[in-house]
């Protein structure tokens, strides 16, 4: 069944990272008839579409360049509908509505001459939608894909594979001269194909929409106040003038130097301060609204995991995953018809507090992102709290939301053992069975969720619930930093504010560190934590020390009456040199803070 619908799987898990590849490989196989559209009536006039057709396959992919900006940040409805009306904003065709229909029709047309065909369309918007997740399983039931949150798509330049010899052309040909009866009067030049990577005139003029499309427009637009909202010729001729406006601007920016011609190029991978990252709210109910942290990846993350203290073996075995993953995409990139290698990108993170999960996690979703498996890389942070509520029905909820928010990226589970207790009737339990029904469905692979803990209530975490341990293959455990390593740690912290100890506060220093490691409690050992908190404390005392070294200014009238009344008795102090705002004396070095014995309370048997 999968070597049938070869073409039209591909397409379907492709993701706004890994799509760019996909075309580009696309172009170079010589199996798959590609052209190029401008335009297909009765409901996709003027847009640039692109076909691709391989056996019974068909794959329509349409350009929506509505531009990247907030007033285009919209939602849609459950139930598609040919008008989007969201708040604040003036309602506007929906083009997820258009393309849907466009393959209900072709789908329709096709079957008199290709009975076996199917139809699969892509639709890449620079709009933002909100609830896509939502709208998923809608719109993989017609038979759509949407791809949202591009940047500058008509700077993008496609490249076909117009053989006139492959079968596919047959295929694509029977769409390119589809006119339904729907379809009002279209000149020739909207359907015939043009070379790609050109930027065709736009159509003299456009074709009226459908009478369904107006009777809709007109309900959402109370047509009896026409006065108050304009007409609808009005409505349609302003999309259109905004449309021409977003296509003539980014004509503009991409007459600059290849930065601009790309926008997936490396550099601008790196500049994430323009991407859009999801709000870290879950409303868990009317009344409770729950925080949680969404951490932006970073611009170079192989950088950072080089600078990660210790940590050779996980640094191994995110090598290899991430190795796989990359190697995934160059093979599907020469040899389309291969078989990928199963990567999951669920793992367990084992480990006491201070050992750097969160950044480790942070860099993960960074180096998949790199690699092309998730589509933004950002982590989402949460735990139990995240998920319980107070009412029925929060935690599903709860586990719905997060789960949209972490879509790209990371869904990071701090101390995911509290989610299941030994009682029977413990709602983590429901966040548990919620999250694995999430990882059981093929079509959530833009994610990857990590469950992070101590080791041994990790461990039996898994024991409780088998069905973890084949949802998380990959598992990393965090031993705790040696002495050694958490010098470096602290050399590697001070250094990022400009410090520096004197020789005598360095010694001071290593023997209270030491000092603290010989005497911790392995269970409740903070490690670099640990260690942050100590610097704390010192930077607080420098601080302390460096202010109340500096003398307070004597005004005019009160140094003259101090030296008429005593000058032997005026003391000048000398300011701190700037020099020594910046280095760490034995001064300043705090004791360690060593853990207290625990207290027995019973009674001695004689």
């Amino acid at each position: 069944m999968r070597k049938e619908n070869r073409l039209i799987n591909d397409f379907r898990w492709q993701t706004r990272s890994t799509i760019w590849k996909h075309l580009d490989s696309m172009a170079v196989n010589y199996a798959v008839y590609s052209t190029y559209l401008k335009g297909l009536a009765p409901h996709l006039v003027g847009f640039d579409l692109y076909l691709y057709a391989e056996g019974n396959n068909l794959v329509l992919i349409c350009l929506d360049c509505c531009g990247h900006n907030a007033a285009q940040v919209y939602e849609e409805s459950l139930e598609l509908s040919p008008v989007i009306f969201s708040e604040g904003h003036e309602p506007r065709p929906s083009v997820v509505w258009k393309l849907s229909e466009t393959v209900r029709l072709l789908q329709s047309h096709l079957q008199n001459t290709f009975p076996e065909a199917k139809v699969y369309a892509l639709l890449l918007t620079e709009a933002v939608i909100q609830n896509a997740g939502e709208l998923e399983q809608e719109w993989e039931f017609r038979h759509i894909k949407v791809i949202d949150g591009f940047r500058k798509l008509k700077c993008r330049a496609f490249c076909v594979n117009a053989d006139e010899e492959l079968p596919g052309k047959k295929l694509s040909d029977a769409v390119a001269h589809f006119l339904p009866e729907t379809a009002s009067e279209a000149s020739a030049t909207d359907l015939a194909t043009q070379p790609p990577g050109t930027d065709p005139a736009e159509p003299a003029s456009k074709p009226d929409d459908d009478e369904e499309f107006r009777l809709l427009l007109e309900q959402f637009l109370h047509g009896d106040e026409e006065e108050e909202t304009g007409n609808d010729d009005d409505l349609l001729d302003d999309e259109d003038e905004l449309e021409e406006a977003d296509d003539s601007e980014g004509r503009k920016e991409g007459t600059g130097e290849e930065d601009d011609a790309d926008p997936q190029s490396p550099e601008e991978v790196d500049s994430l301060e323009e991407e859009y990252f999801p709000s870290g709210e879950v409303e868990q109910n009317q009344n409770l609204k729950v925080k949680v942290d969404v951490l932006r990846p970073f611009p170079h993350p192989r950088d950072e995991l080089n600078k990660l203290v210790g940590c050779t073996e996980i640094k191994r075995r995110m090598d290899e995953l991430v190795a796989l993953t990359t190697y995934n995409k160059m093979l599907l990139s020469h040899f389309p018809s291969a078989k990928p290698h199963v990567v999951s990108l669920h793992s367990l993170f084992l480990g006491r507090p201070g050992t750097g999960k969160t950044t480790v996690c942070k860099i993960f979703g960074s180096l998949l992102r790199q690699a092309g498996a998730l589509s933004k890389g950002h982590v989402v942070v949460c735990d139990r709290s995240t998920f319980i509520g107070t009412l029925w029905g929060d935690e599903e909820r709860s586990v719905r939301q997060v789960v949209e928010i972490a879509r790209g990226g990371v869904l990071m589970i701090d101390e995911a053992y509290l989610l299941c207790s030994t009682h029977e009737h413990d709602p983590g339990r429901i966040v548990l069975q919620q999250l694995m029904n999430i990882l059981a469905d093929e079509r959530q692979r833009d994610i990857a969720v990590v469950l992070c803990g101590y080791k041994e209530p990790m461990r039996r975490l898994i024991e409780m619930n088998p069905g973890l341990a084949s949802r998380f293959p990959n598992q990393f455990e965090f031993c705790d930093f040696t002495i050694d390593e958490l010098l470096d740690i602290t050399l590697r912290r001070v250094a990022e504010y400009d410090y520096h100890f004197t020789p005598q506060a360095w010694e001071k220093y290593r023997s209270q560190l030491t000092l603290a490691y010989q005497n911790r409690d392995p269970e409740t050992w903070g490690n670099a934590r640990y260690v942050a908190n100590l610097l704390e404390r010192i930077y607080i005392r420098h601080a302390t020390r460096c202010v109340a070294q500096t003398p307070e200014p004597l005004s005019d009238a009160s140094l003259s009456g101090a030296q008429s009344a005593n000058a032997d008795n005026v003391a000048v102090a000398q300011p701190v040199a700037p020099s020594e705002l910046l280095t760490l004396t034995a001064d300043d070095i705090v004791p360690a803070e060593l853990p207290q014995p625990k207290v027995r309370i019973g009674f001695q048997v004689a």
